[in-house]
């Protein structure tokens, strides 16, 4: 902690303004919290380490729900493990984002009528970064308007000077470890980025295309083929058949004709081939299509490539200089010509791959590309979490974990950009390869015939790094001493694949077997209310920023906190932002109420036999809520954790202890010292439980009621074990009888506010205590000389007597009510009659019967709830 966190701030205003304005207070007192070194980690501290890196987010990206969402509960996990007296370190940082981030500065050189290439790399790669200090990071400042407590001096960057050294260390050790090699192999080519792309970068949907079946061969050696990609036909070097199709046997081993081409192809047998799936033979377009790729490695046939980079036809012939698109329509025109189109269905809908960046259809191509051996190292980050060195919540999770890392295929991890990390290899002038590490030079220069490796390497090999590049590594640093392996990993289940995989499976190398994070916590996404995923296309994306304008982040944070329920999907609409916006100020003028009346947190608590049983219960509720949110946290239960301070909160401290505690303040004495010295207590506590996920308002109020520095460095309440299961039922009672005479009220068209006369019979009762809070709460004045019961109400032991003579007009009300029973008796009728119709029955849709049957119990509910209140009226 800095010099200035530790100097004792001015005592505050015991007085509060009568309204809470999060736009007031929230950025200066993050600001302040920041100045005072709240967030700071000491790597010397002697404190046990707790940490969480988080997972960079693209330089070129913006604060949207997804983030405000993971953020929200990464920052409850760090400040509740601060207030535990955890060296609690969040680690920030961003991603240097190769494809999107080269995409936004290619898009603004366009605008000035340019191109990288007439910049060059060096230019190019300088004006990126130039770019990057100018545009890049915005999310970060919006990070801050979130609360997110991070620890700024610890920021990190993917591509600065420390991580640039590890990520060329770890690429020289799996070099020379052979787990990297380069090879020529079928990729996700994207024809607008123009460079190769991961498996697990490509999103499927479907399209309307065309399915094609194309007769191939002439006279007795004929074959019919279907396809969706015309246009590759032209790069076939086989047709394939199965070994055991008696329909093509005699073909096997033979050449056919290629429609359009003077070249003669094979057809060959293998077994990857389905004969009941269409004709049961299948075009082989080895360098076009990774299945064809397999099947022209084990049948020893040439790959041909007919597109360049930019999908553009190359084959020589008519249909050369096309686009891929434009070929497909020309090449079956011209075999249709020929007759040689048998069948064509269109549209055809077929699920095909887009780039995830741009939308562009990939293009699988052959390419030199360099790939990781995983292997090994896939291996070790499934055992890491079998053997439960790792855990991954929820638990149910595991499976899509394991189905990915227990079958990967080797990572392709070039990428054809010039923004990013370079591979650091250099070719020589006689064909040598050499592999520079981060303190070596390179083997020779450009004029000495020397040149490095033009291409750069995937983002996701740089960020895979992440939980130890941050903390130092290579170096053996304090850092990484002391808050290496992170604690949890908290990110998405959509990037398990991504990112999750990579971390393990470098942490594991890299550290010696040590895992990078003892847990994976998997959240949901973000939806809109309706649980519709939120898309710019659908209209319903919202801004987070825009909330924290009209509600105040606290709000936002509590609304996205709420449900979280692990590995689940959380749907979220404003009204839920408006209701914690409601909640940010119950506590507010809940606080603002206990400090005018004196509520403090100074001394001691008083014996418990000094004080109420109200004052019991609340203390032993507050201690089971302590108890309860502590496992909750846990077991990363966000939404239960939260909804249990909200009622806690809400329903128990301010709706029941602070209204009866009215009482005994107004009574003053003994009583009300002990009370407000306990509520003191109450809302000390429940400020602390309260402040992760919503940090500003309790910070504000809880310096304020205590005088103390500031709770983001209070500490975290413990359990004090204090249960009283008596107060807990007295109360449960009182809570009952003031609650039916309420509701009798309200079925009784009283206002809230309405004073009624009323007797009460307590006497042999635990209520006996409680009357006067009891007339105030219901608003019951005493019974008068001419006092009549007209109402009499026995609930739980007790009598309470009401006169409603002169409160209601008897005979008007029982007409009203008389109406309305019939009107439910009615509609009874008619819903039985429906269901009682076999015919009706038979022929409605299953939606209209449920609805007359949801009608039908409606009108029971309707005809008990008006008897009642016939029932309960006066005798005329």
């Amino acid at each position: 902690m800095t010099e200035n966190a530790q100097q004792q701030p001015p005592a505050p205003s015991t007085e509060l303004p009568t309204q809470y304005a999060p736009a007031d207070v929230e950025g200066p007192l993050y600001e302040r919290w920041v100045e005072r070194g709240y967030f700071a980690a000491d790597a010397k501290s002697d404190k046990p380490a707790y940490t969480i890196v988080i997972p960079p987010p693209n330089v070129t990206g913006s604060l949207h729900l997804g983030h405000a969402f993971q953020h929200t509960l990464m920052d409850a996990l760090t400040r509740r493990k601060r207030m535990q007296g955890y060296e609690s370190l969040w680690l920030p940082g961003m991603d240097h984002a190769g494809i999107a981030t080269q995409n936004k500065v290619e898009q603004q050189l366009a605008e000035e009528g340019k191109s990288r290439q007439d910049l060059g790399r060096e230019a190019f790669v300088e004006r990126v970064w130039q770019w990057k200090e100018e545009y890049g990071g915005r999310i970060l400042g919006q990070m801050r308007r979130l609360g997110d407590g991070v620890d700024w001096d610890r920021e990190r960057f993917t591509m600065d000077e420390g991580l640039s050294k590890a990520v060329l260390t770890i690429f020289k050790k799996l070099y020379e470890d052979e787990l990297i090699y380069r090879a020529e192999r079928i990729i996700n080519w994207c024809p607008r980025c123009l460079t190769a792309i991961s498996d697990i970068e490509v999103e499927y949907q479907e399209d309307d295309g065309e399915l094609v079946s194309i007769k191939y061969g002439e006279g007795d050696e004929t074959l019919v083929v279907a396809t969706t990609r015309a246009e590759t036909m032209l790069g076939d070097t086989a047709v394939a058949v199965h070994p055991d199709d008696e329909r093509y046997k005699h073909l096997v081993g033979r050449h056919i004709k290629l429609p359009l081409t003077d070249r003669s192809i094979p057809v060959v047998a293998d077994t990857h081939v389905d004969p009941e799936f269409g004709t049961g033979a299948v075009k082989v377009t080895p360098a076009h299509d990774p299945n064809d790729f397999a099947i022209g490695q084990r049948h020893g046939l040439e790959s041909i490539t007919v597109m360049d980079e930019r999908a553009v036809i190359t084959a020589h012939g008519p249909f050369q200089g096309l686009d891929r698109f434009e070929a497909r329509s020309a090449i079956v025109a011209a075999l249709r010509s020929q007759g040689r189109i048998v069948a064509e269905k269109r549209p055809y809908v077929h699920s095909v791959g887009h780039c995830s960046r741009c939308e562009t259809t990939i293009e699988p191509r052959l390419s030199m590309q360099w790939w990781v051996k995983v292997g090994p190292l896939a291996k070790a980050a499934g055992d890491a979490v079998r053997d439960g060195r790792v855990r991954i919540h929820p638990e149910d999770m595991s499976k899509r974990y394991f189905d990915w890392v227990d079958n990967m295929h080797d990572w392709c991890i070039s990428r054809q950009l010039w923004w990013g990390h370079r591979i650091p290899v250099w070719y020589g002038p006689d064909g040598e390869v050499v592999c520079v590490g981060p303190d070596e030079e390179p083997p020779g220069t450009e004029a000495e015939g020397w040149r490095q490796d033009t291409d750069v390497l995937d983002t996701w090999f740089s960020s895979g790094l992440w939980p130890f590049s941050t903390l130092g590594w290579p170096e053996q640093t304090e850092d990484l001493r002391k808050f290496y392996p992170t604690d949890v990993l908290l990110t998405g289940h959509d990037i398990i694949f991504f990112w999750v995989a990579r971390m393990m499976m470098f942490g594991l190398y890299a550290m010696d077997g040590e895992v990078p994070f003892h847990t994976i916590a998997l959240t949901g996404l973000v939806r809109d209310e309706r649980g519709k995923k939120m898309s710019k296309s659908f209209g319903n994306v919202v801004d987070p920023l825009d909330w924290m304008d009209t509600y105040g982040s606290d709000a936002v944070r509590f609304t996205l906190a709420r449900g979280a329920n692990p590995g689940t999907d959380v749907p979220i609409g404003e009204d839920w932002v408006q209701a914690s916006r409601n909640f940010a100020n119950k506590i507010w003028n809940a606080t603002r109420f206990a400090l005018m009346n004196g509520a403090t947190v100074e001394g001691p608590l008083p014996a418990p036999s000094e004080m109420s049983a109200t004052d019991r219960w609340i203390l032993s509720r507050l201690n089971k809520t302590v108890a309860e949110v502590d496992a909750f946290y846990d077991d990363f239960q966000f939404a239960k954790l939260s909804d249990a301070l909200y009622h806690f909160a809400w329903d128990e401290v301010f709706d029941w202890y602070v209204e009866l505690s009215k009482t005994t303040f107004q009574a003053g004495g003994g009583a009300a010292e002990v009370s407000k010295r306990v509520l003191g207590e109450v809302l000390d506590v429940t400020l602390k439980l309260l402040h992760p996920v919503v940090p500003f308002v309790t910070d504000t109020l809880w310096t304020t009621l205590t005088g103390g520095e500031s709770v983001v460095v209070a500490e975290w309440p413990k359990d004090s074990g204090f249960r009283d299961a008596a107060a807990e039922r007295e109360i449960e009672t009182l809570q009952s009888v003031i609650t039916e005479v309420r509701r009798f009220r309200a079925d009784q068209g009283l206002q809230p506010g309405q004073r009624v006369p009323a007797r009460l019979t307590l006497d042999g009762t635990a209520l006996l205590p409680h009357e006067a809070a009891i007339r105030q709460l219901l608003r019951l004045q005493p019974e008068g000389e001419s006092f009549t019961a007209t109402a009499t109400l026995p609930v739980a032991g007790a009598e309470v007597a009401l006169d409603l003579s002169g409160t209601i007009d008897v005979a008007a009300e029982r007409r009203r009510l008389a109406k309305d029973l019939a009107a439910a008796e009615k509609e009874k009728a008619q819903a039985n009659a429906k269901l009682g119709n076999e015919a009706f029955l038979a022929k409605a849709p299953d939606h209209v019967v449920e609805k007359i049957r949801t009608r039908l119990a409606k009108a029971d509910e309707d005809i008990a709830r008006i008897s009642r209140q016939i029932g309960n009226l006066p005798q005329s």
